[in-house]
C-alpha cells in the first residue's frame, strides 16, 4: 500500500460538504407546469417523465445547473444537473461544497466511494444509506491546485469514455437507417411489399414449460425476459437447469440456432436471433420462433424490433398485473416481406455491423478500466502529487 503524500488529508464527507436531503412532495402538489420535480428514477436514466411543482421553494430544494447529487435509497449514485432549474425530492442530497473543495474532483472522489457506500446500505428491498453513515466515509482530500488536477484528468478520461458510448449508440441508430432504407416505412409500405403475419411466416411457435424449472448453480442456461433485449442477448443474470432437466423441458420441442426468441410475459415483444450453438432452454415468458426459408432470422429479429412490430406487440398483451403477449395473438403481427435476396442482404450489413459493435464493445471496456485505474491511483495519491 502506498503511503499517502504529507501535504494530504483524510477527512470524514461530512467535514468536506454539507448534504441537503430532498423534500417529501406529496402526489396531490404533482402538476403540470412549474418546476420540474427531480426523482431517483430521472437521475438513473429509468424515466424522462417529470412531475412539476407550482409553489413556493426553499432555497434549499432549489437545484440549479451543474449542482451536485447524489441519490442515496433504492439506488446509490452520485450524479451533475445539467438541466435548468428544478426541485428536489426526497432520498436525494443536494451537494454544498465547503472551502477549497473542487466541485468536479468532489464528483469523482464520491463515484470511488459508491462500492463502500453500497456496503453500508441498510434493508432488502428499499436500499439506503443514512445520513449518520455518509458523513462519516473517510476520503482523502489533496490540496485545492491538486484536486483541479486531478479533476481535469479524470475529465478527459470520462469524456473518452462517454464518446465510445455515443459511437456505440450511433451504430444502434444506423441499423436503424438501414432498415427503413431497404425496406421502407412498414405503415406506408411505399416498395410494395407483401404485407403478412408472424404465422404465414414461421412454422412453429413454442414457449416455455409451464413449470418451475429447478434451478442449480451451474449447467445449462434457461433464458428468462431478462436475459432478452432488441437484439441482445444479457448473460450477466443468468439462471442454469441440469442436464436431465434440461433433456425433460426440451423433450417435445428444443430450441436451436437461427430461431427468433421474442419475449411474452412480464416485458413483452423483445426480439433476439439465436446466433449461437450452445445448447439452452427457454421459461414460459420466452416464445421461440421457427422461421421458414422465405424469411431470414436476422430480417424477422430487427422487423420484430421496429416501431411497426412492436406496437402491434403491445395491443396484443393482455393483463394489467401480468402481462401476457400470448401465442395466438404474436402470429396474428403484420410485417413486410421482401424477396429473399433483399433480406439476406440486410443480414450482412447486420453481421458486418455487429462484428464493429464487438469491437467497440472491447474499446469501450479498456476504456473503462483505464478511467478506473485512474480513479484508484488518483486517490491514493499516485497519479499526482
Amino acid at each position: 500500500m502506498s503511503k499517502l503524500p504529507s501535504n494530504w488529508q483524510v477527512k470524514p464527507l461530512g467535514e468536506v460538504a454539507v448534504f441537503i436531503n430532498g423534500r417529501a412532495f406529496k402526489p396531490e402538489e404533482w402538476g403540470t407546469k412549474g418546476l420540474p420535480i427531480i426523482r431517483i428514477q430521472n437521475l438513473t436514466g429509468f424515466s424522462s417523465i417529470y412531475n412539476y411543482f407550482d409553489g413556493n421553494v426553499n432555497d434549499k430544494n432549489l437545484v440549479r445547473k451543474n449542482d451536485i447529487l447524489i441519490s442515496w435509497s433504492a439506488s446509490l449514485g452520485v450524479y451533475i444537473w445539467d438541466r435548468d432549474d428544478a426541485v428536489l425530492n426526497q432520498h436525494i442530497f443536494k451537494v454544498e461544497l465547503k472551502k477549497d473543495i473542487d466541485r468536479l474532483f468532489f464528483f469523482y472522489l464520491v463515484k470511488t466511494k459508491i462500492d463502500e457506500m453500497i456496503s453500508n446500505v441498510h434493508g432488502s428491498t428499499m436500499k439506503h444509506i443514512t445520513k449518520g453513515r455518509f458523513d462519516n466515509i473517510k476520503v482523502k482530500i489533496p490540496p485545492l491546485p491538486i484536486q483541479k488536477q486531478i479533476a481535469e484528468i479524470l475529465e478527459k478520461a470520462d469524456q473518452a469514455k462517454q464518446k465510445r458510448k455515443e459511437a456505440n449508440k450511433l451504430t444502434d441508430k444506423f441499423l436503424q437507417s438501414v432498415f427503413i432504407e431497404m425496406f421502407g416505412d412498414p405503415v406506408k409500405n411505399p416498395k410494395g411489399f407483401k404485407v403478412v403475419t408472424i404465422g404465414d411466416v414461421i412454422s412453429e411457435v413454442r414457449d416455455g414449460p409451464h413449470v418451475s424449472p429447478n434451478y442449480v448453480n451451474n449447467g445449462i442456461p434457461i433464458l428468462s425476459t431478462r436475459n432478452v433485449r432488441p437484439g441482445l442477448l444479457l448473460l450477466d443474470d443468468i439462471k442454469y437447469v441440469s442436464e436431465e432437466h434440461y433433456n425433460y423441458l426440451t423433450r417435445n420441442f428444443k430450441p436451436r440456432k437461427e430461431d427468433v426468441l421474442l419475449t411474452k410475459g412480464g416485458t413483452t415483444g423483445y426480439a433476439k436471433v439465436v446466433d449461437f450453438e450452445w445448447p439452452f432452454c427457454v421459461w414460459v415468458h420466452i416464445a421461440v420462433l421457427r422461421p421458414k426459408s422465405i424469411i431470414h432470422p436476422q430480417y424477422l429479429e430487427s422487423a420484430l424490433n421496429s416501431d411497426y412490430c412492436y406496437k402491434q406487440s403491445q395491443l396484443y398483451t393482455h393483463g394489467i398485473a401480468n402481462h401476457d403477449l400470448g401465442l395466438t395473438r404474436i402470429i396474428k403481427i403484420k410485417l413486410l416481406l421482401p424477396p429473399f435476396e433483399l433480406q439476406q442482404q440486410f443480414a450482412e450489413i447486420v453481421n458486418k455491423t455487429e462484428a464493429l459493435k464487438e469491437k467497440q464493445k472491447q474499446s469501450e471496456q479498456e476504456l473503462e478500466n483505464l478511467f478506473q485505474s485512474l480513479m484508484q491511483k488518483a486517490f491514493k495519491g499516485e497519479l499526482v502529487c
